[in-house]
């Protein structure tokens, strides 16, 4: 089963690795039961259509835990200035720049509308 799992982890590329290919969505909460973490949650499981059809691959640090890529917590967290005791959100565009940061969830609205604003979204949809 572990290495079932170490398996998996390997396969899975890092967020910087994911540049050009996608979009990444980081959203980072200190306990899994965090109240803002369940919002965003539940804000992205109806908007899944959406963020696929966006490119978008959510990756969640919970502690020091990470799902959606092969980084480490704590790599993430300093590199993307990510709280440890909150929570916090960045996306990502797919060049590498920070498009959103926030200290609380966010809307598909406003996801839908910062993503569709940038350069590589709106020139694919030409």
């Amino acid at each position: 089963m572990i290495l079932a799992l170490v398996a998996v982890a390997a396969s899975m590329p890092s967020v910087a690795e994911m540049r050009w290919q996608r979009r990444v969505l980081v959203v980072a909460a200190p306990i899994v039961n965090d109240p803002a973490l369940t919002a965003q949650r539940r804000t992205l499981r109806g908007w899944k259509r959406q963020s696929e059809d966006r490119d978008v691959q959510v990756v969640e640090v919970i502690g020091d835990r990470v799902d959606g890529a092969r980084d480490t917590a704590a790599t993430l967290r300093a590199r993307l200035r990510l709280p440890t005791a909150r929570f916090g959100l960045v996306l990502i565009g797919k060049d590498g720049h920070v498009a959103l940061r926030s200290g609380e969830p966010v809307t598909a609205d406003e996801l839908q509308r910062r993503i569709d604003a940038m350069p590589m979204r709106r020139a694919g949809q030409r």
